[in-house]
């Protein structure tokens, strides 16, 4: 018959599965094949919604500023391609995993990598947020009537993500694999076919096509500076195709040997699929001329029919329903469902980089160590419910709506992206001074280049994403990352306070003085008897047995029978006129303490190990008070002496063969003849 103790492991086996051994941890290593679904999901999913973020900002101004689209689109396809290429020096120069992280604190010293840190557990966050409740829009694009579950659907996303993950990375590759790269797939098909329609005579037309858009009174005949202010919001909002080209190089530990080389690989094959994929959307779309609004102004679309309370299509949607034949097509209800499941299992690149990086602050003690623990599957399960209980939270606040939510994305990546850079042109720095080979100096040149140009890129975008979407909600990411900041600095201070205190002070194989020890006593009955024999056995310089008068007649009772069964332990009674039994004790081995400062007290505290739940209720309550107060006390030891109930013990161990042994029931040794008769 199972224990309580296995039942209450069965949810936890049912959902990840058997334990793996840490010796087998070489197994949940990643070849490529498994690597380029897992980190490079959050990349190429934001093609579901990075052209749309676009014309959501152009649209302010109603179709006047279509034209923009094109140079914008070119523009993020260039810096992407530029972050790529500078995230192949990193991957080489740490494969550690410490990514943007390890450069800071390398290069740049503890404070800038604190910054970057903040900033990536910030926007990691953001990343399962966003994605999850783009997915779910996807999800209610094909399914409209789902719109009023769009909170309940994202937080149960969001849950199923972190079970698969919990479940370790093999799994959770495997799991991904197919969705990624079906959506690939099916956005290169629906590129091709697009294109081909388009120079064959049949071009595509989106459902929106014909609506005509009311432009925002504050957004109509923009000129100079007004239209270039304009034009940088929208291509700060386009730059979210660039979310995700991190993950490799903060994951590098994760790939098969040679780690280094086989990142460096996926890395390429990332950023070459998500620029040709961001680039084919953003021209199909174009082509097809998709009208897409903010939806909080669905509205502003002429000809928009139930536009207060049908959702739009997303763009991704009404090109697929566009290309293949409408939205009862199998390409459809194809394009929409790997859509969803790509964008909704984007999420798990930051279930794999959060956890990483979290393990990685830990053992730099600017986390709690807990993150740094691995769990059933070699995974870091603390970091990976961390992440999940904060998306769900920001989830719940903005009601899964991307458009609100998006707002907040990319500051922390790109306040990542421009530090690490710099951090690298410090390093080819410091290498190429000792250095002597030429061709060796060479290639650090010629990365230093690569990350010279990056830096300057992704700084001047970040300026531009901060100014452009500042009082459009990202002030909140500008004020959780100090928070964050504060809180890891504080972190680190308790730890180094911690360890300087446990430094030994004086020989450490100094013995304490004496020991005085104190058995608690209620009654005279078998818990106390153990705990007498128990603290007999340890030979202390002096033992007492001490009880609290909070009932005259039953301290008379305990004093008789202590006296009839002739204990060989001297009984203390503290008087308690208010009836208290927590204060006198502590007060009592508070006189111990002055009185002989170098004497060690140990306090033996008999206890009830209980079966049920509802047991702890009727039992125990004094005893945990008093250890609440006295593991306060300097120079004092608290001993908990347990006495099992028939509760607490398996059907087949209840003749002394189990768990807890006989001849401890019996009594405690040979000499402890006090304590047979209660055996």
């Amino acid at each position: 018959m199972p224990s309580l103790s296995d039942l209450g492991q069965l949810p936890k086996r049912l959902v990840l599965g058997r334990p793996v051994r840490s010796d087998r941890a070489g197994e949940s290593l990643l070849p490529k094949r498994l690597a380029l679904p897992i980190f490079a999901s959050d990349a190429l999913s934001s093609v579901a919604y990075a052209t749309q973020e676009i014309l959501i900002i152009l649209t302010l101004g109603g179709v006047a500023y279509l034209y923009l689209a094109p140079w914008l689109a070119a523009g993020v396809v260039v810096l992407l391609i530029t972050v790529v290429l500078s995230y192949r020096q990193v991957v080489y120069a740490y494969p550690s995993g410490g990514g943007d992280y390890e450069v800071a604190m390398r290069n740049h010293g503890q404070f800038a990598a604190l910054v970057v840190a903040s900033a990536l557990l910030t926007d990691y966050v953001l990343t399962v947020a966003v994605s999850v409740s783009s997915g779910t829009d996807n999800i209610i694009s094909a399914f409209p009537s789902l719109n009023q579950h769009r909170v309940l659907i994202a937080v149960g996303l969001v849950a199923l993500l972190a079970a698969a993950n919990l479940r370790g990375l093999r799994e959770s590759g495997k799991t991904f694999a197919v969705p990624t790269y079906l959506f690939a797939t099916g956005i290169m098909v629906m590129i091709v076919t697009g294109l081909i329609r388009q120079f064959f005579g049949t071009p595509i037309v989106a459902e929106s096509a014909q609506y005509g858009i009311i432009p925002d009174a504050g957004h109509t005949n923009l000129t100079g500076l007004a239209l270039l202010f304009f034009a940088l919001r929208a291509f700060a909002s386009g730059t979210t195709a660039l979310t995700g080209i991190e993950a490799v190089a903060n994951g590098v530990p994760a790939f098969k040997p040679p780690k280094s080389r086989n990142a460096a690989i996926t890395l390429m094959l990332l950023g070459g699929l998500a620029a040709t994929m961001f680039a084919g959307v953003t021209a199909l779309a174009l082509w097809a001329h998709v009208r897409y609004v903010d939806p909080l102004h669905a509205c502003d679309l002429q000809g928009f029919a139930d536009c207060e309370t049908a959702p739009q299509r997303t763009v991704i949607a009404q090109l697929a329903a566009a290309t293949f034949g409408g939205d009862g097509s199998i390409g459809f209800f194809y394009i929409q469902a790997a859509t969803a499941l790509v964008l909704v299992l984007a999420a798990n690149t930051a279930f794999n980089g959060f956890p990483l990086l979290g393990s990685v602050l830990a053992q730099d003690r600017f986390l709690p160590r807990q993150l740094h623990t691995r769990g059933d599957k070699l995974v870091y399960s603390n970091g990976i419910l961390l992440l999940a209980g904060f998306a769900c939270l920001l989830i719940f606040a903005f009601d899964a709506d991307v458009t609100r939510l998006i707002q907040l994305y990319i500051i922390g990546v790109f306040t990542s992206f421009s530090i690490g850079q710099w951090g690298m042109v410090r390093h080819w720095n410091r290498e190429m001074r000792t250095e002597r080979d030429p061709q060796a100096r060479g290639r650090m040149r010629r990365s230093q280049v690569i990350n010279t140009i990056g830096g300057s890129l992704t700084s001047v975008v970040l300026v531009i994403i901060v100014i452009t979407k500042f009082t459009h909600g990202a002030w909140l990411v500008l004020l959780a990352m100090p928070v964050l900041f504060g809180l890891m600095k504080a972190i680190n201070r308790h730890y180094s306070n911690v360890a300087q205190q446990l430094v030994p002070d004086a020989d450490p194989r100094m013995l304490p003085s004496k020991v005085h020890a104190i058995v608690l006593v209620s009654k005279v009955h078998k818990p106390t008897l153990r705990a007498l024999a128990f603290a007999r056995a340890t030979r202390p310089d002096h033992l007492t047995a001490l009880t609290v008068n909070v009932d005259d007649a039953e301290t008379r009772a305990l004093q008789s029978d202590w006296e009839r069964y002739d204990l060989p332990v001297p009984l203390t009674v503290l008087e308690s006129p208010y009836r208290e039994i927590t204060r006198p004790v502590v007060e009592y081995v508070k006189d111990i303490r002055r009185a002989s400062p170098r004497e060690i007290v140990v306090v033996f505290v008999p206890q009830y190990v209980v079966g049920h739940w509802w047991e702890n209720i009727l039992h125990n309550q004094s005893a945990l008070r008093l250890r609440a107060r006295l593991q306060f006390q300097p120079g004092v030891m608290i001993t908990t002496v347990p006495w099992q109930l028939e509760s607490s013990v398996g059907r087949d161990d209840r003749d002394g063969s189990g768990p807890v042994p006989g001849a401890l029931r019996r009594g405690f040794t040979d000499d402890q003849s006090d304590a047979t008769p209660y055996g």
